[in-house]
């Protein structure tokens, strides 16, 4: 822990034991004096913490930490002077991919480093996006007697998540942001955040921008933009982002991950991006007015740990907002679609959620207000 921000990467092969005694050893940092109400801002890499990013109006005015995973967003958050946590990454779906041993090495360690932030730090109030790296925190925090509000991923359209079905029971309040998961949460409040903006477009250059999130490596799209490339169906230039350890084509400009700032650059130049099906990479592509193409990561291809991109991808594609491609010649084919279609700006707007969660802070703590 250095200047209030905990890092922590992967851990590897160091006992639990072994790395207990370097902390006891390294000097501590007291949690800032508390004023007001303290807050902790729980979600996972990618699209979970962009959530709350959106949220800032509610928490910008209070002491207030991130807990989130080491990603490039992560640092960014870290970077610009927020109070930053990281834990380990973890889900259910590791032992889906083949690594039980993994899974559950990943999730003692994020428990031990979760009970060691929520102790330290004692939040009054917990909102989290989810997923899974933020389960411990979480049961820690309604361990110790804070207030948890959960607000389901923008992720789930037709069903929750894992984390929401295991979370749910711990929250005070829930929230979800598609109707069709009222049947399996009846008390959570409905906020539906999507909107499509009548502003142009802005102008952009001949450029694909190929992104697989910030999470887990994605080679079948990497290869499929790569191949087509080099066959001439992409005239454009091409830039990829390919994840921790991910394919990188030779040949092509590429990088395993990339500052937020300049994913933000390259989505505003470019004119085509081709991602996977992250809420994440969706929206901040179309906040940027690209024509989007996305191809969903497939659980029978251990790319992911489930289906829920293929849900995500079919919903935005029934409003009209991204084309969908699930092999290279579908690519080839989306690509001619997308390059004959107007280009469409949407977002997110999260002013109601906005205003719900002011009020759930109110009424813990009057000075919220």
């Amino acid at each position: 822990m250095q200047d209030g921000v905990v890092k922590r990467g992967d851990l590897g092969v160091v006992a639990v034991a072994e790395r207990a005694a370097v902390d006891a050893a390294a000097p501590r940092v007291k949690a800032p004096r508390r004023v007001g109400l303290r807050l902790a801002l729980a979600a996972s890499g990618g699209g979970h913490v962009r959530q709350l990013l959106d949220l800032e109006p509610v928490w910008s005015a209070h002491d207030r930490f991130f807990i989130t995973e080491d990603t490039a967003l992560g640092q960014s958050i870290a970077g610009g002077g927020e109070r930053t946590h990281f834990v380990p990454h973890f889900a259910l779906g590791q032992a889906r991919l083949g690594a039980p041993l993994k899974m559950l090495w990943a999730g003692l360690r994020n428990c031990i480093v979760s009970a060691r932030i929520i102790l330290t730090e004692r939040p009054d109030v917990l909102i989290t996006t989810g997923a899974g790296a933020c389960f411990f925190a979480v049961a820690w925090a309604r361990l110790i007697g804070a207030r948890v509000v959960l607000v389901e991923s923008f992720a789930r359209f037709d069903r929750p998540s894992k984390f929401a079905r295991f979370a749910a029971p711990l929250a005070h309040q829930r929230v979800v942001q598609a109707a069709a998961l009222t049947p399996y949460m009846p008390d959570a409040l409905v906020f539906d955040p999507l909107r499509i903006l009548d502003t142009p477009a802005p102008p952009k250059r001949a450029l694909l921008f190929a992104t697989v999130g910030a999470t887990l490596p994605f080679d079948r799209l990497v290869q499929a933009v790569a191949e087509l490339k080099a066959r001439g169906d992409i005239p454009e230039e091409v830039f990829i982002q390919t994840g921790v350890g991910g394919r990188r084509p030779v040949g092509l400009p590429s990088a395993e991950t990339l500052p937020f700032d300049q994913m933000q650059t390259l989505l505003s130049q470019a004119d085509l991006v081709v991602c996977h099906g992250g809420t994440g990479s969706l929206i901040t592509a179309l906040r940027s007015g690209c024509r989007v193409i996305v191809m969903p990561r497939q659980a029978a291809l251990k790319e992911h740990y489930d289906n829920h991109q293929a849900e995500i991808t079919r919903a935005f594609a029934a409003r009209g907002l991204v084309t969908i491609a699930n092999t290279t010649d579908e690519l080839a084919a989306a690509l001619v679609t997308a390059r004959a279609k107007p280009r469409v700006c949407a977002t997110t707007d999260a002013a109601e959620l906005v205003g719900y969660l002011r009020g759930v802070l109110v009424a813990i703590h009057p000075s919220a207000a």
